[in-house]
């Protein structure tokens, strides 16, 4: 019997770095057939890559996954032209569905931010009478209101309902948390049945991330004997990355011989190397930027702690950012300036310290305890990579969904 025909909407897949990539590959592996309709890569840089264009390599072929890559505004540097690429894509998805021939059996949406390109997907599964999975990792419109700062009522009042017309039309909803459950849960009051179709599916690392032994030195500088702090992926705004030339000045003033290795690459890069130049503490940071995932791990080795943060705000204290389920999965100890599900998760498993979110004195002192407990480290990143098999492991929660949601 032959397999379902996936489709996948995603504003964003290969060649940008999203885990719907692995995904996907996954499924061709068994099995199934394929289809991803996404936009034309651009991020996070803000202009389309190299070789890409509205006319050049708009079907592509990736390891058996069919790439249709509709025509999208770059999201530029700036909120008008970020808008632009949003709604560009719904406007492209429209004409799309509209025109599409290809027979999908089942519509999987991976919904991070913007919310907008679920649209398509639910447009696509409501005219072919075919089930439609949304993958929530990113809860609109709080994540709107808090990471752009826009808090007209009229506007949040059109997505509040853009989004419960989403999810109203999806057949299954999975989140990457529990506390993100509970919130759609919470929403979904008005247009939900008595049974809840919300369910918690969270993520897995790709199988490049484990832990590295030894190894070449990817940089030089590695080899240099000062407590290393290694960050990696996006450099937003939603990173809440400030408290990191606060946090250098205290541990500056207190002669703490410690380094920051920033690794990715975003729309808050150079304000934050603006910001570490008026605290005078460059000497205590190395931006390396963007490097391919399965290089990433290689990095971590050679450092001796993973740092994660985001901003003081409740949306981030429900959800699990993918670079946690990454440090553990490479066996990283953790110090952190977060709180809500990743510091659960950090405290459940034993794999590092969690600092006050936002406060710079609090993760000045987190780390200064890292230092002392340099010999229990190894230890600490051994729990993280315990509990990762235990919670997040890619093929028991593949064999999950494939179970409960490709037989619908």
């Amino acid at each position: 019997m032959m397999k379902k025909h996936l489709l996948v909407i995603s504003q964003y897949f290969y060649p940008e770095e999203f885990r719907i990539n692995d995904i996907c590959k996954e499924w061709i592996k068994r099995g199934y057939k394929v289809t991803v309709v996404t936009g034309i890569p651009n991020y996070p840089q803000g202009k389309f890559y190299k070789g890409y264009g509205w006319f050049k390599k708009r079907c592509e072929n990736m390891e058996g996954i069919n790439i249709i890559r509709l025509p999208i505004i770059p999201r530029g540097k700036n909120a008008i032209t970020l808008m632009l690429n949003y709604i560009s894509f719904v406007l492209s998805g429209y004409i799309w569905v509209v025109h599409a021939s290809i027979k999908a059996d089942l519509v999987f949406i991976f919904e991070v931010s913007p919310m907008t390109q679920a649209v398509p997907g639910v447009w696509y599964a409501k005219k072919h009478g075919v089930p439609c999975i949304i993958y929530v990792q990113d809860l609109w419109p709080e994540s709107v209101e808090t990471v752009t700062g826009i808090h007209n009522k009229r506007l949040i009042y059109a997505i509040d309902k853009m989004v419960d017309y989403i999810y109203q039309n999806c057949t299954r909803i999975l989140a990457i948390s529990e506390s993100c459950v509970k919130n759609i849960e919470k929403r979904s009051s008005a247009w939900a049945g008595k049974v809840s179709k919300v369910r918690y599916w969270p993520q897995y690392a790709e199988e490049f991330y484990y832990p590295a032994s030894g190894g070449e030195c990817p940089e030089d500088i590695l080899k240099e004997n000062r407590f290393k702090i290694v960050f990696t992926g996006n450099i937003g705004y939603a990173q809440g990355l400030e408290i990191l030339p606060k946090t250098a000045a205290l541990l500056k003033r207190e002669k703490v011989d410690c380094c920051f290795i920033i690794i990715g690459d975003g729309r808050y890069r150079q304000e934050l190397e603006k910001e570490i130049e008026r605290k005078e503490v460059s000497e205590m940071f190395l931006f390396l930027g963007r490097k391919k995932p399965q290089e990433i791990r290689n990095y971590m080795a050679w450092c001796d702690v993973a740092f994660l943060s985001f901003m003081d705000t409740s949306l981030f204290k429900m959800v699990i950012p993918a670079k946690l389920q990454s440090y553990l999965a490479c066996g990283m100890p953790i110090v952190a300036s977060a709180s809500g599900e990743s510091e659960r998760i950090i405290q459940e498993a034993g794999c590092g310290i969690c600092s006050y979110i936002g406060k710079a004195d609090s993760l000045a002192d987190a780390i200064k305890k890292m230092i002392q407990k340099r010999p229990e480290l190894k230890y600490m990143g051994s729990n993280g990579r315990r509990y990762y098999e235990r919670h997040f492991e890619k093929k028991q929660l593949m064999d999950e969904f494939e179970k409960k949601y490709l037989k619908m």
